[in-house]
This record gives structure tokens, C-alpha cells and sequence, in this order.
């Protein structure tokens, strides 16, 4: 039984004895002088993973009596969180050495954090859920406070703690309180507890568990510590914020909802609801007037997790195909993006605002180009991919009865073209200012032509991803 189990996990368990071993091997020998070594090795361990875990099919297989599960759905997410964390680390090697930030600790935190992510995904009991929820938190509290010399990063990496703290809070009250009136912490044995009508404490226990996972996927109004975080965060951090525990996040909301409490699906529908519409709004109206490149990207990414929720506001098989769908493409465009703020440099130092991509066109158009690609899709103008992504979310909601949020949506999606937009008036028609340096790090301009490129010839058939998307659905929504 053991040996089933252990085989269930094993991915899990393979990153996790190589975040240890890589750990003791750096520690007593050249510490920071193997950290570029490390980002690479990392790297390619998330690539191999993910080669690994795409190639296992087959049906739902629970492990430690239902407390892990390992099946389509978490497999899909799972991709995405080791892509998208291979991504990033691969671009912010060359910066983060260059500032003089990269220490051997850096790539394995990230690890033990997607290590985090890939048990959440997976969770089948209240307690897992935790554990990985904290070991991915925790790990992020350190990266994002990574630069000690910089109070703002340091005020970030409080901040994140601080309120990460209490969210952890709110989840672990509303889980005691699910597990009093239910008597039980697995997923399997919640829902068959609130098949009857359930009563108004376990009510508060799902609001609870609600508003502790909003924060983690930064939806209205739990954001308050995303956009500080983000600004005050190294910039190849801020671009793993951006990605995979945004994905992680949002698949543990999925699992939780449909596998624990998708027998109430009336009950919590209407609360995600008012999260998505709170979160598109909130996120849209609040990015006009940022300058900030990055904290105008922590509140885009606040509007996108609204879009997501919609999806899973809709409570179908369809909803959750369609936010897997969502949140694959919103991952993809991000490397992207954050490919090209990570080359804003000025005399060799970063540079963050807006302004200074005035007239960028007329010096670097390729980039320009990609960029204008990446905001288009982002803003949701077709026929870039990001349009199909809000497609789906917005006919999810529309087939789920909640034709009023997809109206809301539309809306939401047309005030937050303004600051996209924006930024490709500057590159494009903005008055001439102090010029930005010409890119020097090759890696980061593949990356940005790679993602744009994507937006673009995705629209053929989205790679493939949906009936990968659907199998996924179904098998959560069953």
C-alpha cells in the first residue's frame, strides 16, 4: 500500500530530495559560486518533471487514503507551474547576477516552493492543503525580501508576511470549523457531509476557506499586499509572483470548491461571483493611473484573477476548462512581459516607469513589435489568443447562468484596454525622451519574441490545450 502511495507522489518526492541534496552539496562546498550552476540545474529538473508528469495518464489515482490525488486536472497544473517556474528562473539568472542578488538559496527556494504548489494542486484533505499552501508561502516570503540591502524590498517581504499570516488565519479557522461539523478534513468525506442542507457555521467555515484563498490568488478584496509586493520585489521574483503560484493557487480553489463542496455549489457560487466582479473592476480602474510598470502589472494581474474566477464562478465542467485554459495563456503571456521590463535598463540600471518607453519603437522595433503583440492579448483585442482566453471565461459564465458577470466582464475588459494601450502609445507616438540601453541579453529578447509569437499563431487551435483542458475539467467535475 506504501509502495502505491510513494509511487503516487513521486514526483514530489524526486524535486523535494533534490532541493535538499542541492542545499547541503552548495552549503559545504562553494555556496554562492554554484548559483548560476543551480538556476540552470534547476531549471531543467522543472523541464524533466513536467516531461515526466505530461506522460502519465490514466484515471484518478488517491494516495494516503485519499489525502493526495494525483489526476488529469493536477497534471495540467502541474505543467504549467514547473513551465512557467523553468521560464523564469532561466531569464532572471543574467540579472540577478549582474545585481549581485543571486545566492545558491534562490533556485531552491523556488523549488521547495513549486514543490508547495505541486501538493496543493493535488490536495485531498484540509490538512495537505495546508502544508503545501505553507511550504509554497514560505519560501515566498524569503525571495521576495531576497535584496536585504533595499528597505523596499524588505517592506515587501513584511508586508507579505504579515497579511500571508493572516490569511493563513482565516483558512485554518475555516477549516476547523468545516472539520467541527462535518467531522471530517478530507474532500471526499466533506461533501458527502453537505449533501444535506448544510448549516450556517459550516456556511461561515466555507467563507472563511473562501476569503483565506482569495489573498493567495490576490482576488478583490484581499489584493493589499500585491501590489507593494510586487514593486518592492526583485523583478525576476515579481515574474515568478506573476506565474506559477497564481496557476497553483487557482487550481487549489477549483479542487476545493468541486471536490468538498461541490455538492453546494449554489452556496459559494455567488460569493465567487462577487470576487471576479470585485477583482476585474478593482484591478482595471486602479491600473490607470499607476506609472510603475511593475505595480501596473501586480493590478493586471489582479483583473486577470477575476476573469479566472468567472470561470469557476460558473460551476460546470465548462468553467473549469475554460479557467485552466484561461490561466495557461495568461502564464504564457507574462513570461513574456516580464522578458521585456527585465531588459528596461537605463546606464545599467532598471527602470520601472512607463515614460521612459517613449518612442521606444524607433530604436528597438522588433521588441516594440512583440510588446504591442503581448499587450493587444493581454488587453484582450483580437484576434490575439488573449481574446479566445476571455472568450471562454465570459461563455462559461453565460452558459452558467451568470449572464449579468459576463456583461460585467466586457465592461471590466474595455476600461483595462486604457493602460495597455498606453503603454504602446508611448513606444509608438510618445514624445522622444532620454532613450533606454539597447538589449544586451539575448535570452530575455527569445523569450519576448517566443511568448508574442505564441499570441499570435495560437490562435489556430490554442496548441492543443483544449481537449487537454477539458479531460482536466472532467475529471475534477464529476
Amino acid at each position: 500500500m506504501i509502495s502505491a502511495d510513494i509511487q503516487t507522489i513521486l514526483p514530489e518526492i524526486a524535486l523535494s530530495v533534490y532541493a535538499m541534496v542541492a542545499l547541503l552539496g552548495a552549503v559545504y562546498t562553494i555556496k554562492d559560486g554554484a548559483a548560476s550552476t543551480l538556476v540552470w540545474l534547476t531549471s531543467g529538473v522543472f523541464l524533466l518533471l513536467a516531461a515526466w508528469i505530461a506522460t502519465r495518464q490514466g484515471a484518478a489515482v488517491p494516495a494516503f487514503d485519499g489525502m493526495f490525488v494525483s489526476d488529469s486536472f493536477s497534471r495540467f497544473a502541474k505543467v504549467t507551474i514547473l513551465t512557467s517556474a523553468a521560464a523564469v528562473l532561466v531569464m532572471s539568472e543574467t540579472y540577478m547576477a549582474r545585481r549581485n542578488l543571486l545566492r545558491f538559496e534562490y533556485p531552491l527556494l523556488v523549488a521547495l516552493a513549486v514543490v508547495g504548489m505541486m501538493v496543493m494542486v493535488s490536495a485531498g484533505d484540509l490538512m495537505t492543503l495546508y502544508m503545501g499552501l505553507e511550504l509554497q508561502s514560505l519560501a515566498l516570503y524569503v525571495v521576495a525580501s531576497l535584496r536585504r540591502d533595499s528597505i523596499r524590498s524588505t517592506e515587501a517581504g513584511l508586508k507579505y508576511f504579515v497579511l500571508g499570516a493572516l490569511s493563513s488565519g482565516l483558512l485554518l479557522y475555516g477549516a476547523s470549523l468545516t472539520y467541527g461539523f462535518t467531522g471530517t478534513t478530507l474532500f471526499s468525506g466533506i461533501i458527502t457531509g453537505v449533501q444535506d442542507q448544510p448549516s450556517l457555521a459550516l456556511l461561515f467555515g466555507l467563507v472563511f476557506l473562501i476569503a483565506g484563498l482569495a489573498f493567495k490568488v490576490s482576488a478583490a478584496p484581499f489584493h493589499m499586499w500585491t501590489p507593494d509586493v510586487y514593486e518592492g520585489s526583485p523583478t525576476p521574483v515579481t515574474a515568478f509572483f506573476a506565474t506559477a503560484p497564481k496557476v497553483a493557487a487557482m487550481a487549489l480553489f477549483a479542487r476545493l470548491m468541486f471536490d468538498a463542496f461541490g455538492g453546494i455549489t449554489g452556496d459559494w457560487q455567488q460569493i465567487v461571483a462577487f470576487l471576479s466582479l470585485v477583482s476585474m473592476f478593482l484591478g482595471s480602474i486602479a491600473a490607470i493611473g499607476q506609472r510603475d510598470i511593475k505595480r501596473l502589472m501586480a493590478y493586471s494581474s489582479i483583473a486577470h484573477m477575476g476573469y479566472a474566477l468567472m470561470g469557476l464562478a460558473a460551476g460546470t465542467a465548462f468553467g473549469v476548462q475554460a479557467m485552466l485554459i484561461y490561466m495557461a495563456i495568461y502564464v504564457t503571456m507574462n513570461v513574456g512581459t516580464f522578458a521585456f521590463i527585465l531588459g528596461m535598463e537605463r546606464d545599467g540600471r532598471p527602470v520601472t516607469d512607463i515614460l521612459a518607453l517613449r518612442m521606444y519603437a524607433k530604436d528597438q522595433p522588433t521588441r516594440a513589435l512583440a510588446m504591442l503583440v503581448l499587450m493587444f492579448s493581454l488587453a484582450g483585442v483580437p484576434p490575439m489568443v488573449g481574446f479566445f482566453g476571455k472568450l471562454y471565461v465570459l461563455r462559461a459564465a453565460y452558459d452558467g447562468g451568470l449572464a449579468w458577470l459576463a456583461v460585467a466582464g466586457v465592461v471590466a475588459s474595455v476600461i483595462g484596454a486604457y493602460y495597455y494601450l498606453r503603454i504602446v502609445y508611448y513606444m509608438y507616438f510618445g514624445e522622444e525622451g532620454e532613450k533606454l540601453d539597447a538589449p544586451t541579453q539575448p535570452i530575455l529578447g527569445g523569450f519576448l519574441l517566443v511568448s508574442a509569437a505564441m499570441m499570435v499563431i495560437g490562435v489556430v487551435n490554442l496548441f492543443g490545450i483544449e481537449p487537454i483542458a477539458a479531460s482536466a475539467a472532467a475529471s475534477l467535475v464529476n
